[in-house]
């Protein structure tokens, strides 16, 4: 997925430096990834660590990493119960369809009439297989995942869901077929949250804890409503022009709280080392994240240059730096 703040290209200056404080051996270690988006941190640590937490308040998020992170072992026939969803006769009054594509009503174009009708489909069918315990939970989560990655492929929008496009684009005229979503195997049991950070931070322990707050405005709720009731597939009015649903406001993304939020975070953590992924855009400065990291323990910090996220055009005229400065920051609890 194209996303905001997405780790994939940082990912080998983030495994280098938690290996060059902590040690080339993870294997006993409890690695906790609580701001989890994706999951790409959490996969890159899942072969090494004894255990991954993973936590994201958004329920996309949650769906994406209880199969990425939670699912660990094979699951028999997942590819068979793929074929038979890509196969299913199409209905033609699901929910996506009547309020995300213009034949169902007109207006929003998020995906074309052919891929909204089987997104339904297809959800429709894992929700049904699951109430019928025709799935285990594994295999829920994976087709669950499996279809997410595949609707926002062919989503007809600039990279997030704030807005859909006049005119269908070339990716999203292509048909969706269902892919699935490869997890790693490995012997390890991981464990997958979907709760506030600050809250689950006083109930979990590890060893290495890392964080990867949103760092502006930027709301993810608002950002990716539609995976998210792709996700949930439950029944709401979807408001305004874009059919945004009702969405809990992160403190990250406010100036006037986040400084607060981001301290109680570091006190309460039962975790020996702290890294924070922040960059010089962020509504803290490198100042303050010192200041408050360096009271509870020993602080250090790296930097690397990195390619901006541009989600569209007005952000490209918005800003004429096509890279931002990414900050790791390091804290060794005492």
């Amino acid at each position: 997925m194209n996303y905001i703040g997405s780790k994939h290209k940082l990912s080998n200056f983030i495994k280098s430096t938690v290996h060059s404080v902590v040690g080339e051996d993870l294997s006993n270690k409890i690695f906790c990834d609580i701001f989890a988006g994706t999951g790409i941190v959490g996969r890159i640590f899942k072969p090494e660590v004894k255990k991954v937490i993973a936590n994201d308040y958004e329920y996309y998020s949650y769906v994406l990493n209880k199969n990425y992170i939670e699912n660990h072992t094979e699951i028999a026939d997942k590819q068979t119960f793929i074929d038979k969803l890509n196969n299913l006769p199409l209905i033609n009054n699901g929910f996506i369809y009547k309020n995300y594509c213009v034949g169902g009503n007109g207006e929003r174009q998020y995906f074309s009439d052919y891929n909204g009708k089987k997104i339904d489909t297809i959800r429709q069918k894992i929700e049904e297989w699951k109430n019928e315990n025709k799935i285990s939970s594994n295999l829920y989560f994976f087709l669950l995942a499996s279809l997410i990655e595949c609707a926002d492929k062919v989503a007809n929008t600039a990279s997030v869901y704030g807005a859909y496009l006049k005119h269908l684009k070339k990716s999203a005229q292509k048909e969706l077929i269902l892919q699935p979503a490869i997890y790693e195997f490995n012997d390890n049991e991981h464990k997958v949250f979907n709760t506030d950070s600050n809250i689950l931070i006083s109930q979990i322990e590890g060893d290495i804890l890392y964080l990867d707050p949103p760092y502006n405005a930027r709301q993810y709720g608002a950002n990716y409503h539609l995976l998210n009731t792709i996700a949930k597939y439950d029944n709401f009015i979807p408001k305004g022009k874009t059919g945004m649903r009702e969405y809990q406001k992160s403190s990250y993304c406010s100036k006037n709280i986040v400084e607060k939020e981001f301290e109680n975070l570091i006190k309460n953590a039962n975790f020996k080392y702290i890294f924070l992924s922040y960059n010089n855009e962020g509504l803290m400065s490198v100042e303050i994240v010192k200041k408050i990291m360096q009271k509870y323990g020993k602080y250090d910090l790296t930097e690397t240059d990195y390619q901006r996220f541009k989600a569209d055009k007005t952000e490209k005229r918005n800003h004429k730096a096509s890279s931002t400065k990414e900050y790791l920051h390091i804290l060794e609890k005492k």
